[in-house]
């Protein structure tokens, strides 16, 4: 089986078992990180009331947040592939504590809009270390850690419907000043994180010299360098299908449901929120399953076995829209984290670059979803708009072209 490693069998087993506190305080972090991001989104209709706002001006609130949040991240993980810095995360966080601050009080569109920049920056700078400390943390099981790692984050984005309905309806904008609590809490667990990201990394350093010019200490690519670059491409127009589809239903389809089944504002956000809670569990289901079945496989059962429920979705009854709205989160979502792990293991050593281009994609692409989409249903009516996206998932089958990875 090619150089052996050195260390004692329980050493061995140390350096690959899967460190659960960490684990869980990095994905409970994930949570508060984007639970502020959901902050924003939760104050749309406060903002149109309060500072007057266009649904133009809302529009590019979103794609401010999204666009900073995803645009940095690939860069910001390609720097953090060099040179980790673990106490980028505690100051990233620090960013968001004053975006939270600026939305609490911001008394004009562009102080709101700067207020939103420092919330995307903090959470482009948490994303790609974020996935550092995972990794680390992983052992052999890596699919599943980065599904706890998105379970929190997916969770967090799944608070949104729930904010706006019970904290932000009620207190108006100076309910964002809540939002610094979450993150000072963030920054707390953090501190405990670092030290032991920052010994984890000395480690490595040390193994890492101690073995070099060895044979065994060079991880080899899986696959040739054509096969990488074309694989990449392929998972990128996958990623961009889904994401489009998910900026469809989390930005636009309470108004499609308020149109179609004569729903209330409140009404309109129950299946909203199953499609995103139901998401949060299908996230976990696909990391479990995906450690068993291989990353592709599980890529194809989410993104293939979504397409039918999308395709349905527009056309059914009321009793039945929540249901299959459940079930489109559910499998729709259970290939998310698969995605980022699968684009690691293509890039072997690029855990932050993989990470930034799979996730901050994910979020680019649905900011660039929202406007255009957001076009569409001011053109042609959102039915128009829901019934032409549920054909997106169906793009999907392009992953059968991808290659096969290590558990397949």
């Amino acid at each position: 089986m090619g150089s052996q490693l050195k260390g004692t069998p329980a050493q061995q087993t140390a350096k690959q078992a899967t460190v659960y506190f960490i684990l869980f305080a990095i994905s409970s972090v994930h949570l508060l990180n984007d639970a502020m991001q959901s902050v924003v989104v939760a104050l749309f209709p406060i903002f149109e009331e309060s500072l007057h706002l266009s649904y133009t001006q809302v529009g590019w609130i979103a794609f401010t947040l999204n666009m900073t949040s995803s645009v940095m991240q690939p860069f910001v993980g390609l720097v953090s592939d060099k040179k980790p810095m673990p106490w980028l995360l505690p100051i990233g966080m620090f960013c968001s504590l004053l975006g939270m601050a600026g939305l609490s009080v911001a008394p004009n569109f562009g102080l709101l809009l700067l207020s939103v920049v420092f919330i995307g920056l903090g959470s482009a700078v948490f994303h790609p270390e974020g996935s550092h400390v995972v990794h680390l943390a992983a052992g052999n099981r890596r699919a599943f850690s980065q599904s706890i790692y998105q379970v929190g984050g997916n969770f967090g984005q799944a608070l949104a419907p729930l904010m706006t309905i019970y904290i932000f309806i009620p207190l108006g904008q100076r309910g964002a000043a809540w939002g610094m609590l979450i993150a000072a809490l963030a920054i707390a667990i953090l501190f405990k994180i670092v030290p032991w990201y920052a010994t984890q990394l000395a480690a490595q350093g040390a193994a890492a010299r101690q073995s070099k010019g060895k044979a065994a200490a060079v991880r080899k690519p899986l696959h040739s360098r054509n096969t990488v670059i074309f694989a990449l491409t392929i998972l990128f127009i996958v990623v961009f299908a889904r994401s489009w589809y998910s900026a469809a239903i989390t930005s636009f389809y309470q108004f499609f449901a308020r149109q179609n089944y004569d729903l209330t504002i409140r009404e309109a956000q129950i299946p909203l929120f199953l499609f995103m809670i139901a998401g949060v569990i299908g996230t976990f289901f696909g990391g479990v399953m995906a450690d068993r079945i291989g990353r592709r496989t599980m890529m194809l059962i989410s993104i293939v076995g979504a397409a039918p429920f999308a395709l349905l979705l527009p056309h059914v009854s009321l009793g039945w829209m929540y249901a299959i709205i459940a079930v489109l989160g559910f499998v729709l979502q259970s290939g998310f984290a698969v995605s980022v792990v699968y684009a690691q293991e293509l890039m072997p050593g690029k855990v932050g670059t993989a990470s930034g281009l799979i996730t901050g994609l994910a979020f680019g692409m649905g900011a660039l979803g929202s406007v255009v989409l957001g076009n569409l249903a001011d053109a042609h009516g959102m039915a128009y708009v829901m019934i032409g996206c549920s054909f997106l998932p169906l793009i999907g089958l392009l992953s059968f072209l991808l290659p096969k990875d290590q558990r397949e």
